[in-house]
Order: C-alpha cells, then sequence, then structure tokens
C-alpha cells in the first residue's frame, strides 16, 4: 500500500525541536519534507546538542529527522531566493519555526509566495506568534512553561516552579502544527487558494489549561500543586506509595470508588457519609487520604494491580528503564531500528499515528546538504554547471 501523504511536499525552514517534531512524522507517513539548512552557520542546531554529538550529527537531531531530505541554501545571498521560489512552485506547504515577526521578514509568508504558488499552504511555528506584542520574542520550552503557568501547577506543594520532565510544549505544539498543515492543504484543496496558518507554543500551552482556564474565568478558581500528583478535586485519584514503590489509581467515576473500597477490603468506606461522593470525598480528603494511603502501603504495587486491574484505572509508577522494557513498545512498533551513517544501527521512538496495512520508511536523518544536487536537478531543473556555479557562490 502507498503512504497515505505519498505526493505531497513540504519545505521546512526549522532547526532543533518542535518544527523538525512536526515535519518528522508527516515524512514518517509519506510526505516529502525537504529541510533547507543555512550552510553559513552549520545547519540545524540539534546536529550539535551534547551528550551524543559528533561530526556535525547528534542522536538529539537524528531524534527529529527522520525521513528527510536536506538542501542547503544561504538566504542571505540574492540568488538564493529563485531557488526558493522554483521549489516553491512545486511544492504544498512551507513551515517555518523562527521568531513571530521572521516569516513576513524573510518571505516565508503566503502574501510574499502567492504569485509563485496560489495553493501554498504558509505554516508558522512561533514562540508567542505572529501578531501581538510578543511576537518579536524568541520563545524555548521551558520559558513558554513558566511563562503560561505551568510551572507554578506542577510538582509538589511548597515546592520551587517546576517544568515537565519532557518539551511538553515543543512536542504538543508541534502536532498542533501538523494538524493545522494538513487543515490548510485540504482547504487549498476545495479553493485552489492557500493560507497563513499561525500557531504559537503560547496559544498551545494556554488551550492545554482548557478545564482548569473555564474554571478560572468563570468562577474564579487558582489551581494549586498537589501532593503525590493527585488530581485537582477527583478524590482519590493520585499516585499512592506501595510496600515496594508506587502505583497510580483514578476512581474518576462514583463506580470506580466504590469498587476500590470493596477490593480494598473495606466496603464500609463506600457508605461512609464524609466519602458518599466526589464532594464528599474532596471535602474530607484530609481524613480519606492518609487511611489509603496506610491501606496501600501494605501490599506490593504488582499484588494491588492483580487485584485492581480490568476494575478501575490503575497502573504502576514506572522508572525510565522499565517503561522501555515493556513488550507493549515492541507490540505496538514504537521502536524503529534505522541505519545512520556514522552511527550504526540506533534505535529511536517510532511514529504513534498507525495506518491500517502501511508500513512507514525509516531512512535516517540527512547529512547537511546531502540531497541539495538532486532536488535542485530532478525537481527544479538546473543543469550540472548551474549547480557548480551555485556552489561557487556559495548560494547552497
Amino acid at each position: 500500500m502507498s503512504l497515505p501523504l505519498e505526493g505531497l511536499r513540504i519545505i521546512a525552514v526549522s532547526q532543533y525541536g518542535a518544527g523538525p517534531f512536526a515535519t518528522m512524522h508527516l515524512a514518517d507517513l509519506g510526505a516529502e519534507v525537504i529541510k533547507i539548512e543555512d550552510p553559513s552557520t552549520g545547519g540545524d542546531s540539534a546536529r550539535f546538542v551534547i551528550p551524543y554529538a559528533q561530526d556535525g550529527d547528534s542522536l538529539f537531531y537524528q531524534s527529529l529527522n527522520r525521513n528527510k531530505k536536506s538542501i542547503t541554501l544561504d538566504f542571505r545571498i540574492a540568488e538564493a531566493k529563485e531557488v526558493f521560489y522554483r521549489l516553491v512552485k512545486v511544492s504544498d506547504a512551507v513551515l517555518n519555526n523562527l521568531r513571530g515577526d521572521q516569516p513576513k521578514k524573510l518571505g516565508l509568508d503566503y502574501e510574499s509566495l502567492k504569485s509563485v504558488n496560489p495553493k501554498i499552504v504558509c505554516v508558522s511555528l512561533s514562540g508567542y506568534g505572529t501578531s501581538g506584542s510578543k511576537a518579536l520574542e524568541p520563545a524555548y520550552d521551558y520559558i513558554v512553561q513558566a511563562y503560561t503557568g505551568l510551572q507554578s501547577i506542577t510538582g509538589e506543594p511548597n515546592g520551587p516552579p517546576t517544568r515537565f520532565g519532557i518539551s511538553v510544549i515543543d512536542f504538543t505544539t508541534a502536532f498542533a502544527a501538523a494538524m493545522a498543515l494538513m487543515i490548510g492543504l485540504h482547504q487549498a484543496s476545495r479553493t485552489g487558494q492557500g493560507c497563513d496558518i499561525d500557531v504559537s507554543m503560547h496559544d498551545v500551552a494556554i488551550s492545554m489549561l482548557n478545564y482548569l482556564a473555564a474554571w478560572h474565568l468563570n468562577r474564579g478558581y487558582v489551581p494549586k500543586k498537589t501532593a503525590d500528583s493527585a488530581h485537582p478535586t477527583l478524590v482519590p485519584s493520585q499516585n499512592f506509595r506501595t510496600k515496594d514503590g508506587w502505583m497510580v489509581v483514578m476512581c474518576i467515576k462514583e463506580e470506580f470508588w466504590r469498587r476500590l473500597c470493596r477490593e480494598i477490603d473495606a466496603p464500609e468506606m463506600a457508605e461512609d457519609p464524609r466519602f458518599m461522593d466526589f464532594e464528599a470525598r474532596f471535602q474530607n480528603r484530609g481524613v480519606l487520604l492518609p487511611m489509603l494511603k496506610q491501606i496501600f502501603q501494605t501490599r506490593t504495587t504488582e499484588e494491588w494491580l492483580a487485584k485492581l486491574r480490568g476494575k478501575l484505572p490503575c497502573g504502576p509508577v514506572r522508572s525510565f528503564d522499565e517503561a522501555f522494557a515493556d513488550p507493549l513498545l515492541k507490540e505496538r512498533d514504537m521502536i524503529w531500528e534505522v541505519d545512520a551513517p556514522g552511527w550504526g544501527k540506533i534505535k529511536e521512538v517510532g511514529c504513534p499515528v498507525k495506518v491500517s496495512g502501511v508500513i512507514s520508511p525509516k531512512r535516517p536523518a540527512p547529512r547537511m546538504g546531502e540531497d541539495t544536487e538532486e532536488v535542485l536537478a530532478r525537481l527544479l531543473g538546473y543543469r550540472k554547471e548551474e549547480i557548480n556555479r551555485l556552489h561557487e557562490k556559495e548560494v547552497v
């Protein structure tokens, strides 16, 4: 079966995390992603991220740029624009993850490119958007987590502001940008006209506050950090220490609470007026939680899971090592092996989007500019002597 995005061509003017993460998943599903790198700077800064970096390449870069092509193009040189326009003419979308004021300045927006290709979809993935008072400011994941209040509600009570353990805003914004790009392409296919699409890390982070924001905006609710990673209002829905580790239990329905009481051999708790419903348990959590904590410490995590699985939502709190030793990753094809020059066979996290009958390609991330001549000749019709001249002038 052909890949679902086969025939789609995306120009990626992006580096480091969010932009490359977005386009990698589109490439996994068959899109031809042509990554433009600046030869004067050594290309994507992700190539140099330690601890595993060598010869203009790194495992960080490899993990974000699988299945793409790389060409070099120095936008500071006038002739680079001509090369870029010829590429835009035969492409479907341009995605950048530059600072909000840069797409228009560099001519990566629809207004600048519609005369070249009226159907081109131009996606900007920035820190604070292409409009507003902060459009000129750069941003990174950690900064946006801090700016949008996410750090203030993460971690244990009385602890310092705490970020997520991964670059969660980069990755969620990347998925939003990939979705936005496909929306733009659908519109262009119906209308024959492309557009600008503006996706910002700030907006995505704010959108993720969702129900907490609704409570705050309508009733003045201010979320606080909760002990043991607890849900802000539904009790008990949190981590519990067991005899040999930790587990998470989530009673997000009243029936789950009643089942929990039965399985922990405390059916009387389900009938106790203090714990009868969500509101009562929330108001009396200072009494209830110590009782539950004492009970959960009487057995091991596996013993509790054997009793509770299938009856209410629960699971072990695993270490990083344990998570990647889970057979489920193989069952779900979530660990891919890629043969990467300079590294040998490396393992990477696979694409989470499963399309029936489709086997994704598994090509390594490209060396800087390794596809320049092929793209110029095959797609853009440049002759060998013209390509040599572009090299001589350091356009590519």
